[in-house]
């Protein structure tokens, strides 16, 4: 019997790409999870997609940028499933423009989501994890640790993340909790307004990231691989 059977997971930016793979997978192992996510009727869609049961998938409108949002989102969880010992912290956007072009807004926009909204992810769930000596996954890139051209905003919001989610790692692992980030290269997903397609095939795909969780989940709670770099085995031809 899997050690994940109805242990439960919050996954942020759960409606589609990244977020629905973990979501898919760790449903498979036995788990229950909660999907986020601003709209909430494309969320309601992808649960449905998730588990036509309806019983091991919940669905909530949250924006992570709104720390209040996330206080409630993380409550709910804990109300419908008695329990919270997983947190993914997934959501994220991308606007890539040069410095020339780049608004403040977008700016602004890009560092809400992906950088304080991880924190404020973290910050509403930390006493349940605590609590149940659970576990943190931060959704980074390369790009926390390769820079490009007009990639300001995105560089600089998860080169931040990785920042915070290795210091918060010093922080909880005294308390038995375990935080990794994992840092992809290309994926098939909507990021950027991407459509993905047949072409998008040498890509990692969704579900590659969501069995790389579940293997940190079964892991013996001695090791932490606390950062974790993957990439296609094969550039695009």
């Amino acid at each position: 019997m899997s050690k994940l059977i109805n242990k439960v997971a919050y996954i942020t930016g759960g409606s589609k790409g990244i977020g629905l793979g973990i979501a898919k997978t760790l449903v498979a192992e036995g788990m229950k999870v909660a999907i986020t996510g601003r709209d909430i009727a494309a969320v309601k869609k992808a649960a449905e997609i998730i588990d036509t049961s309806g019983t091991n998938v919940l669905a909530i409108q949250s924006n992570v940028s709104c720390l209040e949002d996330e206080i409630k989102a993380i409550q709910q969880t804990i109300k419908h499933f008695g329990q919270l010992n997983v947190v993914i912290a997934n959501a994220g956007i991308g606007i890539l423009k040069s410095i020339e072009s780049l608004t403040a807004e977008e700016w602004k926009t890009t560092i809400d989501t992906n950088l304080t909204g991880v924190f404020n992810t973290v910050k509403a769930s930390i006493d349940a994890i605590k609590q149940n000596q659970g576990y943190i996954i931060t959704i980074a890139s390369l790009a926390g640790t390769n820079f490009f051209e007009k990639g300001s905003a995105y560089n600089a919001s998860k080169y931040g993340l990785v920042g915070f989610s290795q210091a918060i790692m010093l922080d909880l692992r005294k308390y038995g909790v375990k935080v990794t980030t994992i840092m992809p290269g290309s994926v098939t997903s909507y990021f950027n307004n991407h459509t993905p397609t047949e072409e998008d095939a040498w890509k990692i795909q969704p579900e590659d990231i969501g069995e790389m969780v579940v293997g940190l989940l079964k892991m013996h709670p001695r090791t932490l691989p606390s950062k974790i770099e993957v990439r296609p085995t094969t550039p695009k031809k």
